[in-house]
Parts: C-alpha cells; sequence; structure tokens
C-alpha cells in the first residue's frame, strides 16, 4: 500500500491507452518506444475516453497523499505544463526532489477536510488536464470536482492508471487485478502516459531505461544471495494503526521493491488490512532481518525511530545486528523506486557492494 490507500482508512472509511493516430485509442506500455504524438490524441482512461488536442498546459495535479504524480512530471521536464500542483511531502529520497517539486506552483490551492483541493477551486483554475494518483480525488461526496463536471468545462482527467480501481466502486475486473498487482513497472507505465501526452516520448523513454537499468544493476549483485527478511515501517502513519504502532508496509510496489534488493517482505501474505490490524505481538513474533524505517513528513527523525524500533524488539535479527536503513518516499509508487532498491540492497547484503 502507498500513503493514498492507508490514508484512506481515515478519509474515506485502467488501462492506460494512447493514440497512435489522430481519432484512435491503443493500449500503452511500460516499454513503449521513442515516436512522435499525433494529435489530435485519445486515450482510454479508466473506462472513459480522453482527446487531447496538444499539450496540455493548465495541468493541475490534485494531492491524494502522493507525490509521485508531481515527481513524474519534474522528471520528464514538464514543469512548465503545471498550473497548479497539490503534491509535497516536504522528504525526498532523491536529494533534489524536494525543492524541485516545492517550485511548482500551488496558485493558491488548499485543501478540504478530506485533504485534496475541493471542486470550486479546481473550476476556477479552469485547467485543460486534472491528474489525480487515484479514482477517489474525482468523488462528489468528498467534495471533489467529478470527470463529468471538468469534461463540461473542457478539462481533461487523467487518473494515474494502476490505481483506476482504488476509489471506483465499479471499477472493472481487469482495473481491480492491474491495483491489486502494482509494482515498479506501474511508476513507468505513468512516466509513459506522460509522455505521450505532452508528447516527450523520447524523454519518457529514455528516463524509464535510466531508471531499468540501475535496478537491474542491483538485482545483478544480488542475485544467488541469501533473501533476507525485510520490514518496511513508517512512523509518521501510526494513525493508521488501530494499535498505534508504525504503518507496516505489504503488498503491492512495497513487496516488489524489497525483492528487487535481494529481500522478502517479512510480512508477506499479510491482509490487504494488516496496516490497520498489525499488532505489537505480531511485530515481535516475525523475523526481521533488515529494518526499513521511512519518513512521511520533513519533521521526522527516522534514524532515532529506528533505534527505538530495534530496542523494542530485541529478537529481530536486524536488531542484534543493527541493520537498518532510512527512506522516504521512494517505497511508493512513483519514479523514485530505485533509490530506495539500492539502500535496502546495500543494508541487506553489504558484502555484494
Amino acid at each position: 500500500m502507498r500513503p493514498v490507500r492507508l490514508l484512506a482508512y481515515v478519509l474515506v472509511l485502467g488501462v492506460a491507452g494512447c493514440g497512435g493516430s489522430p481519432g484512435t485509442s491503443t493500449e500503452i506500455a511500460a516499454t513503449a518506444g521513442p515516436g512522435r504524438t499525433s494529435y489530435p490524441l485519445t486515450v482510454e482512461n479508466c473506462g472513459l475516453k480522453q482527446t487531447f488536442s496538444k499539450p496540455p498546459s493548465r495541468v493541475v495535479i490534485l494531492n491524494g497523499t502522493s507525490v509521485g504524480e508531481a515527481e513524474s512530471f519534474v522528471m520528464l521536464g514538464l514543469q512548465q505544463h503545471v498550473l497548479a500542483n497539490g503534491q509535497s511531502y516536504g522528504v525526498s529520497d532523491d536529494p533534489g526532489m524536494v525543492a524541485k517539486v516545492n517550485a511548482l506552483p500551488k496558485t493558491g490551492l488548499s485543501m478540504n477536510k478530506n485533504f485534496d483541493v475541493p471542486a470550486e477551486q479546481v473550476l476556477a483554475l479552469k485547467p485543460d488536464l486534472v491528474i489525480s494518483t487515484w479514482s477517489g480525488g474525482f468523488d462528489a461526496s468528498s467534495g471533489f470536482a467529478t470527470r463529468e463536471q471538468l469534461a463540461a468545462v473542457g478539462a481533461a482527467t487523467i487518473v494515474n492508471p494502476v490505481n483506476c480501481a482504488f476509489g471506483n466502486p465499479r471499477a472493472s475486473a481487469a482495473e481491480k487485478a492491474t491495483y491489486e498487482a502494482q509494482g515498479i513497472e506501474s511508476s513507468y507505465a505513468f512516466l509513459a502516459l506522460l509522455g505521450q501526452i505532452f508528447d516527450v516520448q523520447q524523454k519518457a523513454a529514455d528516463t524509464i531505461a535510466v531508471l531499468r537499468s540501475r535496478i537491474d544493476a542491483v538485482r545483478a549483485k544480488v542475485q544467488g544471495a541469501e533473501l533476507k527478511r525485510v520490514a518496511i515501517v513508517y512512523p509518521g502513519m501510526s494513525m493508521m494503526n488501530e494499535n498505534g504502532l508504525p504503518a507496516v508496509m505489504t503488498g503491492g510496489i512495497y513487496d516488489d521493491v524489497i525483492k528487487a534488493a535481494g529481500g522478502v517482505n517479512a510480512f508477506a501474505g499479510e491482509s490487504a488490512d494488516a496496516t490497520r490490524t498489525i499488532n505489537a505481538e505480531q511485530l515481535a513474533a516475525a523475523r526481521v532481518d533488515v529494518l526499513v524505517v521511512g519518513a512521511f513528513t520533513p519533521n521526522e527523525r527516522p534514524t532515532d525511530e529506528a533505534a527505538k524500533l530495534l530496542k523494542q524488539f530485541p529478537q529481530w535479527p536486524a536488531a542484534q545486528s543493527n541493520t537498518f536503513t532510512t527512506v522516504a518516499d521512494g517505497a511508493y509508487l512513483g519514479p523514485l523506486n530505485v533509490y530506495v532498491i539500492e539502500k535496502i540492497a546495500k543494508a541487506a547484503h553489504p558484502d555484494r557492494f
């Protein structure tokens, strides 16, 4: 799970397409080769067709307790297309990313009680594209503008394709399967989609190739090594756990990141509700060879939190060897997974680096 999925416990308790020729819609893959976009471009996103006559120039990025979408715009050099950005953690595994995300215009955005931009603000900005990390970002019951409302004023809407099923009770079986199977490749799929929409396919392909190359290099180094049991926890998200414990991340992108680093999630196989329900007894009984402590906000001290957890659970092999690392946004769905993979691999297999 990623922060937006976790915060759903508190806040609310598709397949992407690209145009190969004008007026058509074809499936996009993260491996799409470089090319030029032909406009008008029609894509199918979470069951709705969106048509672009040119690259959007007044983009609003909704919050969704995510930062991956804003970071994807930065990595593709699309900052000049952003009218207003609602995303920012203020902490990142990429040392230069915080300043770049914070430099995106906010244009007076403020959040409602459901932690995203209310409908009236979005509509008043007269955007030509609104980006949401999840389908729930367009839910009228939460005070957000719907995709239909935005279409009526000439704005296209895009949900990060891997999250079409999240926040949509009418999601298709395929969308649900895509959501449950999310992983590193899902992060690349969004970059490739932006490459098509904004006619920067070469930049997207090059960016994806570099990220894949770095991850492949880690996989090569840890190949054949003993799999270490890794726990990714976020103390700053303890409000998500009914027992007041750090949020323990399982499934999806988290398992995939750990696997690429030569490990297995120490809580693999737990139910989707594990983040909310896990208790101290379950933590104590788990084998944790490597502790990964994440920071969600810049005022957190993940190294201090790691020391507390290792003291609280001295039976963990990680406590006995003092094996831990700290991360931030790279563990979530987004373009910075490689940073966390490199950190976990070095902590788990120091002899390979």
